[in-house]
């Protein structure tokens, strides 16, 4: 949920950035970030912070999904975000299908350099290296598939396009990640600064770890998929329900 909140910070950052741009090569530079992020920031968030209202219920146990506590509610209130938003499966399609593509990947190249300038950064603060030398292989994969699917839509896009909502799960995760490492560092400086919250920072530190551990690497079990262009959704026939 944080991880999200922070991208969703980020995004509108670049809103401002676009307004505020010093030249129309850095406003361009911006928009077409912006726009590649869009259908992440509008659609993973829907989709995965859900998970906090399911656990919420599942502490209480069957007494969780009852009226008498906030959280049945707060559930029924966050499912509809995935459907507020034109659906996960239409954005996913508008993030593989458009954005990755747009101007030549254009979008892609510029949020790689965004992400890998904090990879360098992020290596010179103890404790982070692990997790900056983490992001930057799950980027370079990432990169990788895209590059894949792209090749293949262009010739195929059926195919291509058969497991967006994988893509757009995958790119989530690795866009979060990279929330989170930004998070780590400024949770980090701060921990040097007088009177830090240390409660507050090493919260945020260990969610972060918490991410790069259990989060980030379930994204190459989806890059296997998405490699492997299986057409499994492509074969399945209505009469066959």
């Amino acid at each position: 949920m944080e991880g999200s909140l922070a991208l969703l910070l980020y995004a509108a950052f670049l809103v401002d950035a676009i307004k505020a741009a010093p030249s129309e090569e850095a406003r361009h530079e911006t928009r077409i970030l912006l726009d590649l992020l869009t259908p992440i920031a509008k659609s993973w968030p829907s989709e995965f912070c859900l998970e906090a209202n399911k656990h919420a219920i599942q502490v209480l146990g069957g007494y969780g999904y009852t009226r008498d506590y906030p959280v049945e509610r707060l559930y029924r209130d966050n499912r509809l975000n995935a459907i507020h938003e034109g659906t996960h499966g239409i954005q996913a399609l508008d993030l593989l299908g458009r954005k990755v593509m747009q101007e030549n990947g254009a979008g892609m190249k510029t949020l790689a350099a965004r992400i890998m300038a904090d990879v360098k950064q992020a290596h010179g603060v103890e404790g982070l290296s692990a997790h900056a030398a983490d992001l930057a292989a799950h980027l370079a994969e990432a990169v990788a598939t895209t590059g894949k699917l792209a090749a293949k839509a262009g010739s195929d896009p059926r195919l291509g396009l058969a497991n967006a909502t994988i893509y757009l799960d995958m790119m989530g995760h690795v866009v979060v990640a990279w929330m989170w490492l930004r998070q780590a560092m400024a949770a980090t400086r701060r921990l040097g600064s007088p009177d830090p919250d240390r409660n507050f920072l090493d919260g945020k530190l260990a969610a972060c770890r918490y991410f790069f551990a259990y989060e980030l690497p379930k994204t190459r079990t989806q890059r296997a998929l998405l490699d492997s262009l299986d057409d499994t959704t492509l074969k399945m026939r209505p009469e066959w329900f």
